[in-house]
């Protein structure tokens, strides 16, 4: 059973979300809160899979919200859904550490995919979100020392990570095997010096943008 948690203040989106889980296989909604301003405590209590994040809420954003989860070192699944697709807010998020970003217009049942598909590894983006992601690695990396001494290789490797591609997905874009990923990813951890997915996505991002 996939645990959600949503903050929005909005309640007919809300309304519309708990019966978008109540009618999925596998899925319950296990609490709601209109903005973030205890989100820590909210996320402690009810241990939820995945938090689905809007971003324009009164008193604690979801920017505010996400960067809180991170500071206190909880690693839930964090999917922003949102109506804002500007590069700030995009960007912002993923260097804050979420594990998705997605539009309010996206369909219902690509809103369940979505949740299934961070809960399994991977990293699910609304189509014009990633293209906007896309563009920023369009280019080779330049700026920061760390990200020179990576392979061409490993280079394609964090691509797809910031691209939201599960190990699944990355491994069949490139060729390789899971075993063979995780070996390149690994490489990756060490010579950024971060011990996560997001964490060395939030560096590429950040030093691409210097």
């Amino acid at each position: 059973m996939i645990r959600i948690l949503i903050f929005d203040d909005n309640p007919d989106f809300v309304d519309g979300i708990s019966g978008l889980v109540a009618e999925a296989e596998g899925m319950e909604l296990v609490g709601a809160y209109k903005n973030c301003k205890n989100v820590v405590r909210n996320v402690q209590h009810h241990q939820p899979d995945v938090v689905l994040m809007d971003i324009d809420m009164p008193v604690e954003n979801g920017l505010q919200g996400l960067r809180a989860l991170r500071d206190a070192g909880l690693e839930v699944l964090v999917l922003m859904l949102t109506v804002f697709d500007d590069n700030e807010r995009v960007f912002q998020s993923i260097c804050f550490g979420a594990n998705g970003y997605l539009l309010k217009h996206t369909p219902p049942e690509q809103i369940v995919h979505a949740i299934r598909e961070a809960h399994t590894g991977g990293a699910p983006m609304t189509p014009s979100v990633a293209r906007q992601v896309l563009k920023l690695f369009s280019q080779p990396f330049r700026h920061a020392k760390e990200l020179q001494t990576l392979t061409p290789r490993e280079h394609d490797v964090l691509s797809c990570l910031v691209r939201g591609f599960s190990y699944k997905m990355a491994a069949a874009e490139l060729d390789v095997s899971i075993e063979t990923l995780r070996f390149h990813i690994k490489n990756i951890y060490v010579k950024l010096h971060v011990n996560s997915k997001s964490e060395a996505v939030a560096k590429a991002i950040q030093n691409k943008l210097t």
